[in-house]
């Protein structure tokens, strides 16, 4: 593989319909995702409300995981999507992830190890993260704390940061791009994007949100790859 320094990877949570969309959005500018997904709420409607209106969030339905997901990366999001430190029971938080865990692997064909921690706000305390180091076959997990840089993470990947939101991101996405491509490194660097893409329903974000991975695309020092390749190419695991 070429010695890349330079690594770009997304990873969107829920497993909601408009993953459809973004997966040809992503495809035809040859970038990769890692998509979260909620096992036992696969195939189920639902919408969210917001100050600004209300949007869509169906699940797809499990039978379609496998083609929809095809050339990305599935990894967990728990059963059911609950706040985890909420939970009182350690048996619980490890069945929602473990479970997952399998349940996404049987549906994918491979063994799924990556994660992103469900819910807003506290998503991760230091007792969760303990317990699914130990007690499952996640290798690596995300919370939702952005650091707006471009450093790898450092130390235990069961409750790593990513570099920012795809809508919040700090002073904006495209500012941050044109910093990460324009950047001479010879560390290297990975930009890590996370969201939902029913958000870009609900913001009216997807011309934008293309033309993010118009400027992002086909760049020869850039390696567009999943989370678990990022992290490979990386030899964080």
């Amino acid at each position: 593989m070429k010695d890349y320094k330079k690594i770009l990877t997304f990873s969107f949570d829920d497993g909601v319909t408009q993953d459809i969309r973004l997966i040809e959005l992503l495809d035809r500018y040859g970038l990769k995702s890692t998509f979260n997904l909620n096992s036992e709420l696969l195939g189920k409607p639902g919408e969210l409300r917001y100050d600004v209106g209300r949007v869509d969030h169906n699940k797809v339905d499990p039978a379609d995981v496998r083609a929809i997901y095809a050339g990305h990366e599935i990894a967990v999001h728990t059963l059911t999507h609950p706040l985890l430190p909420a939970i009182e029971e350690d048996e619980e938080i490890i069945r929602q992830v473990e479970r997952d865990r399998q349940n996404l692997s049987e549906l994918v064909g491979y063994e799924v190890i990556g994660m992103a921690y469900p819910c807003g706000g506290k998503n991760c305390d230091d007792r969760s993260a303990a317990l699914i180091r130990a007690n499952t076959g996640v290798q690596y997990a995300r919370t939702i704390e952005s650091t707006f840089s471009f450093d790898l993470p450092q130390g235990d990947l069961i409750r790593f940061n990513p570099t920012c939101h795809f809508l919040r991101a700090e002073p904006n996405l495209t500012a941050l791009a044109e910093r990460f491509l324009n950047s001479e490194t010879e560390r290297l660097q990975l930009f890590y994007i996370w969201g939902h893409s029913y958000e870009l329903d609900l913001w009216n974000a997807w011309e934008s949100f293309e033309e993010f991975c118009r400027l992002i695309a086909n760049r020869g020092d850039v390696l567009y790859a999943t989370n678990r390749e990022a992290f490979r190419c990386a030899d964080l695991i």
